[in-house]
């Protein structure tokens, strides 16, 4: 899939089981499965659609049926070109369609696509101290290439807490760490190369490797509730002669769960003289609700291991201050190379995040037990009103990977979008159309507002149920 053009099979594999028996008109169906897919960016804007003749004998419909959802589409403003012209995907520009959530529009929508928690007032005060301290920093040009010496010493001093020997040279500040898997792919990846990573992960990751023109190359998460399929990275790695596997192995976003240090070991060990970089995504480390702190599981270190930071999930998304921890050779190539990319982040937030890394840990001290709080609370209030989903409990992260009861993620998100609340589908983390059979549920709301979400998500899964009954079509499906 190019950002220009959506080929036939990979529109059909990204609509995958699109359509439910009894859930109303084909034309509807599909043009909610479309628009869902540009919603969530499983569909680059601007991409051209394949035509309604190919598209219809490929999912054997009606021509007429095609026309129509992609009619419907155009109405709500999520394709462009006229009836006969080429269809390409776009988002509405003015006020919201008459189709799209009117009334969570009128009665308030809860969203629950981003695992994000807002500011609080340690951020503010970190501000406030950082404007104080700016006038010295004004007569200097202003450009940090690497970024400034005392935020990269301070996140330095982070790591050796953790017993990771490491100076302020191995460290490069970003506009948050998928600012700093950006950098790498451009300093690593060439068209067509293999990147590695583990299934399901971090949507925007996977956008980041196609959109570099990297070859997604996923390993899939064992079907329990814990581990990696290590020799599967091993060999994943070693086939295809991968430059780069990106993991994220500390609170793996969406399943929460942690890759334990003699794994870490035995994936170095497979990895020994490959030249595959590791890259680990560590932006929830430090988020450990229940167990031993992911902190000690993560100091396994060698040479070829490239480690992303960042204060966006456990401080604040709006800061948006990310680093790099790396061999100094490859911080001076991002150094050079970063020029043609972006000149550095701003002296105010860096030294707003000094603040708040040197602050003695107040800024994360209430985070965690208000996090347990709302975990806990969000998978009873499931249990309550969802008894037929299955809601692991994740020692860390932000959010919860539920098990749904059949194919039904896609479906699902259409339909709760109609009830007031906006959702991730499952297949938003994956390639090729997987996990219809999981939803990911962040547990950052306050506990009122995932009280509503989760009695308007319970009135979505009915609806859903109801269609799936109604035409007969349900089967026992097998939890895995």
């Amino acid at each position: 899939m190019s950002p220009q053009s959506i080929g036939l099979v990979s529109l059909t594999r990204h609509l995958g089981a699109w359509r439910s028996p009894g859930a109303g008109a084909a034309y509807r169906q599909l043009a909610g499965a479309v628009r869902l897919l540009i919603l969530d960016g499983r569909l680059p804007l601007a991409a051209r659609l394949p035509g309604e003749r190919e598209l219809a004998q490929a999912l054997g419909l009606s021509r007429t049926t095609v026309s129509a959802a992609y009619g419907r589409l155009r109405d709500d403003g999520f394709l462009t070109g006229g009836q006969g012209a080429a269809a390409r995907t776009s988002l509405p520009t003015g006020p919201s369609p008459r189709h799209v959530a009117t009334q969570t529009d009128r009665s308030g929508l809860i969203d629950m696509t981003a695992a994000v928690l807002p500011a609080d007032p340690n951020v503010h005060a970190a501000y406030v101290r950082a404007l104080e301290r700016l006038p010295a920093n004004l007569p200097g040009h202003g450009y940090e290439t690497a970024g400034l010496e005392e935020l990269r010493e301070a996140v330095a001093a982070g790591y050796r807490r953790r017993g990771l020997a490491t100076s302020s040279g191995q460290i490069l500040i970003t506009h948050g760490a998928h600012n700093g898997l950006v950098h790498l792919l451009r300093l690593t990846t060439r068209p067509g190369a293999p990147v590695v990573f583990d299934h399901p992960t971090y949507p925007q990751a996977i956008d980041a490797i196609l959109a570099a023109g990297g070859r997604a190359v996923p390993v899939a998460l064992p079907d329990g509730e814990e581990g990696w399929d290590v020799e599967g990275l091993i060999a994943a790695c070693r086939s295809s002669n991968a430059a780069m596997a990106y993991l994220v192995l500390d609170h793996n976003n969406p399943t929460g769960r942690m890759m334990r240090a003699a794994d870490r070991t035995r994936l170095l060990a497979g990895l020994k003289g490959s030249e595959t970089l590791l890259v680990l995504d560590e932006t929830l480390v430090e988020l450990t609700l229940s167990g031993p702190p992911a902190l000690s599981a993560s100091a396994v270190d060698a040479p070829r291991i490239v480690r992303l930071g960042s204060m966006s999930k456990s401080v604040w998304g709006g800061l948006r201050i990310g680093w790099i921890r790396a061999d100094r050779a490859v911080i001076q190539r991002l150094a050079q190379s970063r020029a043609s990319f972006d000149l550095g982040v701003p002296i105010l937030e860096q030294l707003a995040a000094v603040e708040l890394l040197t602050d003695g840990g107040k800024a994360l001290a209430a985070r965690r037990p208000l996090l347990r709080a709302r975990r806990d609370h969000l998978r009873a209030r499931l249990a309550e009103k969802l008894p037929d989903w299955v809601c692991p409990r994740p020692a860390g992260g932000l959010s919860l990977w539920a098990r749904l009861p059949g194919p039904i993620s896609s479906a699902l998100t259409i339909a709760a979008e109609a009830e007031g609340l906006r959702l991730a589908a499952g297949p938003r983390f994956g390639v090729d159309g997987a996990f219809e059979r999981r939803l990911r549920l962040p547990y950052t709301l306050p506990e009122d507002q995932l009280d509503v979400a989760v009695v308007r998500l319970g009135r979505a899964a009915r609806k859903v149920g109801r269609g799936r009954k109604a035409a007969g079509s349900v089967k026992p499906v097998a939890v895995y």
